[in-house]
């Protein structure tokens, strides 16, 4: 699991002022730096792109989600787009689902936020601190997506963190 030693007083800083852009630079390079290590010397094209209040890294070459993030506004009160759910392919076989990296219930959409998730995660331990920044408006919410093998879209673990204003960061790690 990755580990970020000076997360909590960034943290500090930058909820106190406002402005995250701090924790967000800081974030973004330790998942790079991690990425890079696990995929070596294969071709990678990452991207930062935002949507819906969400950050996201994607590795355009290797076809796959490293990494999302953003501040709670508290519950989403949309319905889900199922037809576009639907078109997103699923070919991890049946035992995974289509799962959210930024949960629906925040304001996480379609699209590049889905990821191949083992579905006892995903309707499991997975959804307690998805619940958590739900119900606590500007904290910050990620999840960074592991991945062991080259070409393949399906992480093999997936690590969520949460930061609450005035609390320290928590982080689970869970088995894909």
């Amino acid at each position: 699991m990755i580990t970020y030693p000076r997360l909590d007083s960034l943290w500090i800083r930058a909820s106190s002022k406002g402005n995250i852009k701090d924790v967000d630079q800081y974030l973004a390079g330790i998942w790079l730096d991690h990425y890079d290590r696990l995929v070596g010397s294969a071709p990678t094209e990452v991207v930062e792109v935002s949507t819906s209040g969400f950050s996201y890294l994607f590795d355009i070459a290797q076809e796959r989600l490293i990494a999302a993030w953003g501040i709670s506004k508290g519950k989403n009160h949309q319905l889900r787009d199922k037809s576009r759910m639907k078109g997103h392919p699923l070919s991890a076989g049946n035992k995974y689902h289509r799962g959210h990296a930024i949960p629906h219930t925040l304001g996480g959409g379609t699209d590049i936020n889905l990821v191949a998730q083992n579905g006892s995660v995903n309707i499991g331990p997975f959804r307690e601190l998805e619940k958590k920044a739900v119900s606590t408006p500007g904290s910050l919410y990620f999840t960074y997506w592991e991945y062991q093998k080259l070409n393949s879209q399906t992480p093999t673990g997936v690590q969520q963190g949460l930061l609450c204003p005035g609390q320290s960061a928590e982080f689970k790690w869970h088995p894909n």
